[in-house]
């Protein structure tokens, strides 16, 4: 053997010795080092940062103002009048809102009790719920009764039962229906609670843990099941539902403004699809409910595998971070009723629906094929 391969050999130990000092190699168990292992650990890392950073704080956040709505709810259950309706009203709003952070964690406990389904299927069924009240029952476990439950359920029975404050109160108080109608909003109310509880308390009992282990590319394994839910959020409940269906841009040109989110309450509409698209915005780049700062995230690990748009030349990463600030600004030009803007500025709502259009493409197309994860929904248009 020739002196360069003796110092080969010299270098290749020295290599291994290192990395064997690295990886703990003094304890019982040692973890060995695989380079080509680094997108594993990159995966862990993304996922640690996902539940401890981002999922974990929303849903703490999400549950002060589902308990402060509780509180509300409870206040105008058992004394309706126009000062507990406002109060109830806008501690709605305001857990409303806060839904929007965490709809797009439908993985884990959210997916297997299908959480949305319990909070927030629209247009809600207004007659299917006059039914439910009048009947004085009704399953809320069952799928058709998805639309007369949750946060569009309470909009119409907060704003929609009459055109003033006085006359929504009068069904709570001197309506021969009141008693009945106060019940059912009882029920609803400690649906939604028992619901997120269980789902919640899944994850700070054992799921987390399960969440961030399961670091494989497969369908059954936290990357997969994660990306698929945020694609299909975007796709389906954010781009779809608060803007191609209304506006007509997915039927053909039939617009619907019968189907917008919050139509009760029509001047919240916007805010709810702002607030949707920039919690998806920051969970693609991993920013920290707790401290506003970025992490190990999909945007970090797109970078890392060194995904570029053949084309350009430019970082995927970037072109979609483009393209959310693109719909940002679109979303800015809209007025704060959806409801009124398909009837009268349509065309602004169907651009909005066109630019995330772009986007769901860069996330279901350039984004998953880098990553190596197969889209397990279906969807029918054509994407």
């Amino acid at each position: 053997m020739n002196l360069f391969n003796y110092k080969h050999l010299a270098l290749i130990a020295a290599f291994v010795t290192a990395l064997w000092a690295c990886s703990g190699g003094g304890t019982d168990n040692p973890t060995p080092v695989n380079p080509t292992d680094q997108a594993g650990s990159n995966r862990k890392a993304m996922l640690t940062n996902i539940a401890d950073n981002i999922i974990l704080p929303s849903y703490a956040n999400f549950k002060t103002k589902l308990d402060g709505m509780l509180i509300k709810s409870d206040a105008f259950t058992a004394k309706p009048d126009k000062t507990t309706l406002a109060d109830f009203r806008q501690a709605w709003v305001e857990a409303y809102t806060e839904w929007q952070k965490v709809e797009l964690f439908d993985v884990g406990p959210a997916e297997q009790y299908t959480l949305r389904n319990f909070f927030n299927i629209y247009p809600t069924n207004a007659a299917g719920i006059e039914e439910y009240i009048t009947a004085g029952t009704g399953a809320l476990d069952v799928a058709s009764s998805y639309p007369k439950q949750g946060f569009p359920a309470l909009d119409y029975l907060l704003n929609g039962l009459g055109t003033t404050d006085d006359a929504i109160v009068a069904r709570y108080t001197t309506a021969p229906d009141a008693a009945k109608r106060i019940a059912y909003l009882k029920r609803l109310t400690t649906q939604m609670n028992t619901q997120f509880t269980t789902v919640y308390s899944a994850w700070t009992t054992g799921y987390r843990d399960t969440f961030i282990d399961c670091t494989a590319l497969n369908a059954g394994c936290s990357t997969s099941k994660l990306v698929n839910s945020y694609v299909l959020n975007y796709e389906r409940y954010i781009r779809s539902g608060k803007f191609g269906i209304p506006s007509g841009a997915m039927t053909n040109g039939t617009v619907a403004p019968g189907t917008v989110e919050g139509l009760y309450k029509k001047d919240i509409s916007r805010m709810l699809a702002q607030t949707a698209h920039q919690a998806s915005v920051d969970f693609f780049n991993g920013k920290s409910v707790k401290t506003g700062e970025e992490g190990p995230s999909l945007k970090s690990y797109l970078n890392a595998l060194g995904t570029k748009d053949g084309s350009q030349g430019t970082l995927v990463t970037t072109l979609i971070n483009n393209q959310f600030t693109a719909i940002t600004q679109q979303l800015a030009t809209l007025k704060p009723n959806l409801y009124n803007e398909v009837q009268t500025n349509n065309a602004a709502m169907v651009e909005t629906y066109t630019q995330m259009q772009k986007i769901t493409r860069m996330l279901k197309v350039d984004m998953t094929t880098a990553m190596s994860i197969t889209i397990t929904y279906t969807d029918n248009d054509g994407d």
